[in-house]
């Protein structure tokens, strides 16, 4: 069971979208994939057509070891794919759910539950590092960065690159980037041009050959409440997401995954963008993010 957080530790960059539908192009590819919605927003289940009043339980309750995961459990439209809703309704149970996810071991022990059921579990992470995103991390083989062409977003890539440094060192040494997804892209733009340049000088072992382009069907599919690969299939960004799955599916295939970060890279090199740090003893501050 590979187990892929989707992160950036911000806003607008396309991990819900990015969640839903490489979870849903993996089921596609008849990999039995479970997608977990740890944004306490809930969009992952948005996307998927549940609503408040369907969600009955869910990982809060996992964390506050009420229910074991695969009690938790929901079915989609797709054979292959089941989903984990947030379940997050008020301010307290948010403020709980932070206090429960200190402990980072929560998520990882959760998932022993059904490490023999999946090919694939999807974390949809919330757009920040602390808490339950740490869980995550430290529960997954991997991580998928999906950025658009900014300079914050290049900002934000660094400082998920120097958390994983940290990450790696005390609770998860075996994490490594997946790759990083462009999302939202436009080709032919000067933005484009810029943020692809800096991508590719500093951290161009993790590009995924895909790109996501900007694409209206995609927000037409979360509108609906379904995968795009349901809602139109022939659409750019219903075959970027199964282009993603294949790559994915591939890389693992012809090299039993891709470990970039254990092979030396540029998270231990000077960034323009700030110095790289981090330390066994002390966690990146993680209050700016």
């Amino acid at each position: 069971m590979r187990v892929i957080s989707i992160a950036i530790p911000k806003g607008g960059e396309g991990k819900t979208t990015t969640a839903v539908n490489l979870a849903a192009s993996l089921a596609a590819a008849e990999k039995k994939t479970l997608l977990i919605d740890a944004d306490t927003l809930g969009a992952s289940g948005i996307s998927l057509g549940y609503t408040a009043d369907q969600v009955k339980s869910g990982l809060y309750d996992v964390f506050n070891y009420t229910h074991a995961l695969n009690r938790v459990i929901c079915k989609t439209e797709l054979t292959y794919l089941d989903f984990i809703p947030s379940n997050i309704s008020t301010v307290q149970m948010e403020e709980r759910l932070l206090r429960l996810s200190e402990n980072r071991t929560v998520m990882r022990m959760a998932l022993r539950d059904v490490e023999n059921q999946y090919d694939y579990v999807i974390i949809d992470c919330p757009p920040m590092l602390r808490g339950i995103t740490t869980n995550a991390l430290c529960a997954s083989n991997s991580v998928i960065i999906p950025m658009r062409a900014s300079h914050f977003s290049l900002d934000a890539v660094m400082r998920l690159m120097r958390y994983l440094k940290w990450i790696r060192e005390v609770a998860n040494p075996q994490i490594y980037v997946e790759g990083i997804l462009m999302t939202m892209f436009e080709p032919n733009t000067k933005i484009a041009e810029i943020t692809g340049r800096e991508l590719r000088s500093r951290y161009s072992k993790f590009l995924f050959k895909v790109v996501i382009p900007k694409n209206s069907t995609l927000a037409e599919a979360a509108f609906y409440g379904r995968p795009v690969l349901l809602y139109n299939i022939n659409s750019k960004g219903a075959q970027a997401y199964f282009e993603l799955a294949t790559e994915i599916i591939s890389r693992e295939s012809a090299a039993g995954g891709f470990n970039a970060m254990s092979e030396g890279s540029p998270l231990t090199e000077p960034s323009a963008y700030g110095q790289v740090s981090g330390s066994a003893g002390n966690a990146p501050r993680t209050d700016q993010f």
